[in-house]
C-alpha cells in the first residue's frame, strides 16, 4: 500500500454535487477508512469528513449576471485551489459536476501531474459539442449517469466509465403508491395528478398559467381529480400562488414544500417541465407529458443548437418517444390535457405497458453508483483492493 494515507481531493459546487460528494466519500472509507478527503464540500460532504478550504455556497452562483457579479471572488477561489491541490498533490482530484468551474482546474490539475476525474457528464451529447475536446484534454476519465453519455465519449475516444444513477439507487424498482398518498391525505380511489411547473424562476413563471388551466380542462372528465403542486421552495410557492389567484383561483390543489418525488410515486399520471424531474418520475412509475416553454428567440436558438431528438430523459435512455413532449406553440392546455387524459387511467393497457418500460429503463442504470464511483476512483489512484471487497453487496 502507499506510504502516506490516500488523498482525494474534491469540489462540489450545488446541492446535488454535495449528495454525490457524500455517497463517493461513503463509500470510499468503506474501503479506505483512513482516507482523506479535501476541498470544497457542503454540509453532507462535511458531515462524512471531508475538509473544507471553501465553502460550497461560494460556488452556488446562477444566473449570468449573478455569475459576473462573483466573477473576481470565483477565479480567485479556482486560483487558490490550483495552488494548494498542486502542493498536497492528492492521489485524485474528482470535480463534482459545476462543468464552467471544475474542467478549467481539472485542466490545470492534469498538467501539473495530478489525476482529475469530472463526475456528471455535461450534456456534451445534446448541444455545444465541442466542449468533449476541452474534457479529454482536461481529464483522465469522466463518470456517466447514463450509458447513452458513455456511448458519446467512446465516439470521440474519451475515458468514461457508466457508474449508474444514484436516484436509480434511491428509489425502490417498485414504489409503495398507497403508502405515500397516505403520507400526503390522498383517498386510495380518487383520481390524482403531480403537477410540476419547474424549479427556476423563468419556468414557473412561464409553464404555471397553462399547467392550471389543464387541471381545470381534467376536471372536467375525472371531477374528483387531486392535484398535487410541489415547490421547491418558498420563492417559488409565493411565485405560484400569485399566478393561481390569477388564472384559477377556485381550482383546489394540495400545495407541497418540496415532496416531488412523493408527490410522483402517490400520482396516476404527472405533468411536468422537462429536466431531471422526467428522470425522477420515470423512477416513481409515473406516467407523464413533459410541457416545456421559453422565449421565442430562446426556443429558435435551441433549436439549432441541440442535437438530439428529444429533450427528456426518458426518451433518450429508451431511443424513442415514451412520454409526449409538448413544446413551446405545442404546450398548450387543450393539447396537455388531451395527452394526460388516457395516463389517468391507471387500467388500461397502455398505461401498464409503459411502467414496465420505466421499469426495465430503471434496473438499466440502478448499478450502485456510489460504489462504482469508488471503484473508480481507486482505480484511477493505483489503490486496488480485493476483488471480493470492491464488488462486495453494500
Amino acid at each position: 500500500m502507499q506510504a502516506r494515507e490516500l488523498t482525494i481531493g474534491l469540489v462540489a459546487g450545488e446541492t446535488s454535487g454535495d449528495i454525490l460528494g457524500a455517497g463517493l466519500i461513503r463509500s470510499l472509507k468503506a474501503i479506505v477508512p483512513n482516507a482523506r478527503f479535501v476541498g470544497v464540500a457542503g454540509p453532507l460532504m462535511q458531515a462524512e469528513g471531508c475538509e473544507a478550504w471553501f465553502e460550497m455556497e461560494e460556488l452556488a452562483v446562477m444566473g449570468v449576471v449573478e455569475v459576473l457579479e462573483r466573477l473576481p471572488r470565483l477565479l480567485k477561489i479556482r486560483k487558490q485551489l490550483t495552488q494548494r491541490f498542486s502542493e498536497l498533490k492528492p492521489d485524485v482530484f474528482v470535480g463534482i459536476d459545476a462543468p464552467d468551474f471544475n474542467i478549467t482546474l481539472e485542466g490545470r490539475l492534469k498538467q501539473r501531474g495530478i489525476k482529475t476525474i469530472h463526475y456528471v457528464s455535461p450534456s456534451v451529447w445534446a448541444w455545444r459539442q465541442n466542449r468533449i475536446f476541452k474534457i479529454g484534454r482536461s481529464t483522465n476519465l469522466v463518470l456517466a449517469f447514463l450509458p447513452f453519455e458513455k456511448a458519446f465519449y467512446d465516439r470521440f475516444q474519451v475515458p468514461c466509465r457508466f457508474v449508474g444513477h444514484t436516484m436509480a439507487d434511491a428509489i425502490p424498482l417498485v414504489p409503495d403508491r398507497q403508502a405515500a398518498r397516505n403520507r400526503l391525505g390522498i383517498a386510495e380511489n380518487v383520481h390524482c395528478l403531480a403537477m410540476l411547473p419547474g424549479s427556476r424562476n423563468a419556468e414557473v413563471e412561464m409553464l404555471s398559467a397553462d399547467f392550471l388551466k389543464t387541471a381545470i380542462k381534467l376536471r372536467e372528465t375525472y371531477p374528483e381529480l387531486e392535484v398535487l403542486v410541489p415547490l421547491v421552495n418558498a420563492k417559488r410557492r409565493e411565485q405560484f400562488e400569485r399566478i393561481k389567484a390569477e388564472v384559477a383561483p377556485d381550482l383546489p390543489v394540495h400545495l407541497l414544500d418540496g415532496q416531488g418525488r412523493e408527490a410522483m410515486i402517490a400520482s396516476d399520471a404527472a405533468l411536468l417541465a422537462s429536466g431531471t424531474a422526467a428522470l425522477e418520475c420515470m423512477l416513481a412509475k409515473c406516467p407523464m407529458v413533459v410541457g416545456y416553454r421559453m422565449k421565442p428567440f430562446t426556443f429558435w436558438l435551441a433549436k439549432r443548437l441541440i442535437k438530439t431528438p428529444y429533450v427528456s430523459l426518458p426518451n433518450l435512455l429508451a431511443g424513442r418517444e415514451l412520454v409526449p413532449e409538448l413544446l413551446q406553440d405545442d404546450c398548450t392546455p387543450d393539447k396537455l390535457a388531451t395527452a394526460l387524459k388516457p395516463l389517468l387511467n391507471n387500467e388500461n393497457n397502455h398505461t401498464r405497458v409503459l411502467k414496465q418500460t420505466f421499469s426495465e429503463l430503471h434496473q438499466s442504470i440502478r448499478c450502485d453508483a456510489d460504489r462504482q464511483a469508488a471503484q473508480a476512483v481507486l482505480e484511477l489512484a493505483g489503490y486496488y483492493q480485493p476483488v471480493d471487497t470492491l464488488n462486495k453487496d453494500g
